[in-house]
């Protein structure tokens, strides 16, 4: 709303207001003089009661009191009357929009009783039935016209404060919906490279390994370990380029039918084979049911990358087995490995640097599938396993997301 120009609390509208009441009081009380023409005293008395109209905003009470003290004399004294009840009908108004109705109903009561004493016991002339009709008439519409405004400044007030609180709200998504998106992305990137580095990192040292013997021996090997590193590094390139595409495209975002790149269940087995590649004995037991959601089969596989990423990388496992399997429109997924643990890990921290970038790696790979989990209404639990080595478990549902994270 816009700052009125105030002075000691009178507006500079309102002081221009009170000075055009009082010119017209003034004006018309001498051209159509009552039963006593307008004098000094008249026009003092009627220029006294709109002066503190300047304040009927800031002071509606008090000028009210003021513009009743001053207006009794005056039509006591037989001046034009009329003249004088707009001043005291603009402040009796002013004073019934600024309080409940309730308040504004006993004000009026109170206004009427004082009108119709001072109509009674003042001058020679007793007013008759219909001058008291008509000014309570006026006295009513005054109040009715004050709790209009009301009414009305309260309606415009919720507008505008409905208005600010859609523009905060609308910020607020805004701005968490960029956090999802960084958090989102961070999340790609992470699953996606970490594994492709991993399993490159693994089959480089295994082919270095091999070509520092003199002569090279296992030449197969070596040979397979560099076709294992081109054929990750050309998944990893393929891959990437279709989660950059659901990045850039927030319609494609939603449905990840829309990008084949990007693989659901179908993608375990070659991930398993990955995995194999670098050491690691791997068991897969899928279910025969029908498929998944697109959005929860890209959430399976993450899953399961990551936790295999984890047993190569960190926890120096021999075998990992997966599982997965329908129970009650639900898809549950167990990795298990052999592996020494991620408090193994945490142990080496102390001792080594490096590993305690690894046991990082770990915690954000466990926090990236607790997300993975949540944002297609899924949970997911990671710890210690009973029989030692490490565990993922998580229960996803098979249709549409049922809720995020």
């Amino acid at each position: 709303m816009t700052k009125r120009s105030t002075w000691g609390g009178a507006s500079l509208a309102d002081a221009r207001l009170a000075l055009v009441l009082a010119a017209g009081a003034i004006g018309s009380a001498w051209m159509w003089p009552g039963q006593r023409a307008l004098d000094a005293i008249g026009a003092t008395l009627l220029l006294a009661a709109a002066i503190p109209l300047a304040w009927r905003r800031s002071r509606p009470g008090t000028v009210l009191l003021l513009t009743f003290i001053l207006t009794v004399p005056y039509h006591n004294r037989e001046y034009l009357h009329e003249s004088a009840a707009v001043l005291a009908l603009v402040a009796l108004g002013t004073c019934a929009a600024y309080i409940r109705r309730e308040e504004a109903i006993a004000l009026g009561f109170a206004a009427l009783v004082v009108v119709m004493v001072a109509m009674t016991v003042g001058g020679e002339d007793a007013p008759n039935w219909r001058d008291r009709c008509g000014m309570a008439g006026w006295v009513l519409a005054a109040l009715v016209a004050g709790q209009a405004w009301r009414s009305h400044h309260a309606y415009v007030s919720a507008i505008i404060d409905r208005a600010e609180r859609a523009e905060r709200t609308r910020d607020e998504v805004a701005r968490r919906r960029v956090a999802e998106e960084r958090l989102r992305i961070a999340r790609d990137l992470h699953d996606l490279l970490a594994h492709s580095i991993t399993l490159i990192g693994v089959q480089a040292g295994v082919a270095a390994h091999l070509a520092a013997q003199e002569p090279p021996a296992e030449r197969a090997v070596m040979v397979g370990a560099l076709d294992t590193i081109a054929e990750t590094c050309r998944d990893a390139r393929h891959e990437l380029r279709a989660t950059l595409s659901v990045l850039r495209d927030a319609e494609e975002a939603a449905s990840y039918e829309a990008v084949p790149g990007l693989a659901g269940l179908d993608g375990l087995v070659p991930l398993a084979s990955a995995a194999r590649s670098a050491g690691i004995e791997v068991s897969l037991t899928g279910h025969d049911g029908p498929p998944p959601a697109p959005e929860v089969g890209v959430a399976v596989y993450r899953i399961v990358q990551e936790a295999l990423t984890n047993a190569v990388k960190h926890s120096r496992a021999r075998a990992v087995r997966i599982e997965l399997s329908v129970v009650d429109a639900e898809l549950r997924v167990s990795v298990r490995d052999d592996g020494r643990g991620i408090e193994a890990a945490g142990g080496a921290r102390e001792a080594d640097g490096a590993a305690d970038e690894a046991g990082k790696d770990v915690g954000f790979g466990i926090v990236g599938m607790a997300e993975r989990a949540r944002s297609v209404g899924g949970t997911l639990v990671a710890g210690p396993g009973a029989e030692g080595g490490f565990r993922v478990e998580a229960v996803l549902p098979m249709g549409e997301r049922a809720g995020t994270g």
